[in-house]
């Protein structure tokens, strides 16, 4: 039985969780929690779980019209 095997350069899930996300941003877990809540980081809910929108995030992260650029 053959089994397929995934591409060698697999593209990221479109979306992270939150703790991942706070890695990713050298943020501490609760800062990113803080964040997700305030409305700074692209999030999207699934029942209880929140989730880091990857595409929004990186968009947030390029644009000039952050805060921390101000």
């Amino acid at each position: 039985m053959n089994t397929p095997t995934p591409p060698e350069s697999s593209p990221a899930p479109a979306l992270m969780s939150v703790p991942d996300a706070a890695a990713f941003l050298g943020l501490s877990r609760a800062s990113a929690y803080r964040y997700a809540e305030a409305g700074l980081l692209p999030t999207k809910r699934f029942g209880r779980r929140i989730y880091v929108v990857r595409a929004r995030l990186n968009e947030v992260l390029e644009s000039s019209d952050s805060p921390e650029a101000a």
